[in-house]
């Protein structure tokens, strides 16, 4: 049975439920790996393939969980105003202290790997913050006042032997004058992607990431869902017949192309050369050379689609069940 308010994500090939009593990953089969209890009002949450990480926003509990176990757990002395998982169990921890931000990269236990501080007079303020899965690199999005002009700054630190030769193991920074950019994130270990409010940038590189592409639009971002093939930006349609349009890009840095459909979404899975749309009570799956391949209701309340192996084969997630779906 799922707990009142809890959450459903996929964490590799699992599912991980989350609510502020705790959280618990069951496999496809129902089985419970592994639960974890706390107490934790507003809850931060992300998650790096198959290891996730949670914690208490304004609070400093840390809790760093994988598809298979509870990788660790530790306290923090400041309160925490974000975190970042790497694949291998890694953390950034974004703390607030007088004057400074610090962020901190910690193993699952606790034991603090890198150091870091931002004041609002230097770098500026950290909006966004990823590492990528290796744990190598790091990303932060700052956002900085020069003579009153708000000004953002993506810049990349390398964690590893080749930021160790560089300043504040800093290896690349890019800077927007007109643009603002609250989310960053790494879609593999040489390519990462910004999500600003008038353009979306990508770089690549697994040591020092360089700018690969920018796309612009002069629309609101609604949603960003992103795996490590596809990342796509939802925005709301400017045709008369359908709700959203949905820009979608590859990991290499080109447009596939763009998309309408008039479905409210909870959640966009990308799979082979298509895409699902779904909500609790509907789901469709679209290509890329926009066809409508399936649409439907669902007999019950759906709070998760989880892909299978095969194609177009699914697990639904609801109150009391797991359900296996085949889709033609």
């Amino acid at each position: 049975e799922a707990a009142q308010g809890a959450t459903d994500v996929t964490l590799g090939n699992t599912i991980l439920t989350y609510s502020k009593d705790g959280a618990h990953c069951t496999d496809t089969k129902g089985n419970v790996l592994w639960n974890q209890t706390y107490e934790i009002q507003d809850i931060l949450l992300d998650i790096c393939q198959n290891v996730a990480v949670i914690a208490s926003y304004n609070g400093r509990d840390v809790y760093v969980v994988s598809s298979e176990e509870i990788l660790g757990s530790f306290t923090t002395n400041l309160p925490i105003r974000s975190v970042a998982a790497s694949a291998d169990g890694r953390v950034v921890v974004v703390m607030a202290d007088t004057g400074v931000t610090h962020y901190n990269t910690y193993s699952a236990e606790g034991e603090l790997l890198f150091e870091g501080g931002a004041t609002m007079s230097g770098s500026g303020y950290p909006m966004s913050v990823s590492l990528s899965p290796d744990g190598e690199l790091m990303q932060i999005s700052y956002i900085y006042l020069d003579a009153g002009i708000q000004k953002n700054n993506v810049v990349f630190y390398n964690l590893g032997p080749v930021g160790a030769n560089t300043t504040d193991y800093m290896v690349s920074v890019y800077e927007y004058k007109d643009t603002l950019v609250p989310y960053v994130r790494f879609m593999d270990n040489q390519t990462a992607f910004a999500v600003g409010d008038n353009m979306m940038m990508m770089y690549k590189g697994g040591q020092k990431p360089v700018l690969q592409s920018q796309f612009l639009y002069d629309e609101k971002v609604k949603a960003v869902f992103y795996n490590e093939e596809y990342l796509g930006l939802i925005f709301y349609s400017e045709t008369g017949t359908s709700l959203y349009k949905m820009n979608v890009y590859s990991v290499d840095g080109k447009q596939v192309g763009t998309y309408n459909f008039d479905i409210e979404y909870t959640d966009v899975i990308f799979g082979n050369e298509s895409f699902i749309v779904y909500n609790d009570a509907e789901c469709m799956i679209m290509t890329f050379d926009h066809e409508e391949k399936y649409r439907g209701t669902f007999n019950k309340s759906v709070r998760k689609m989880v892909p299978l192996k095969s194609a177009y084969k699914y697990l639904l997630v609801t109150n009391d069940s797991l359900d296996t779906i085949q889709l033609k």
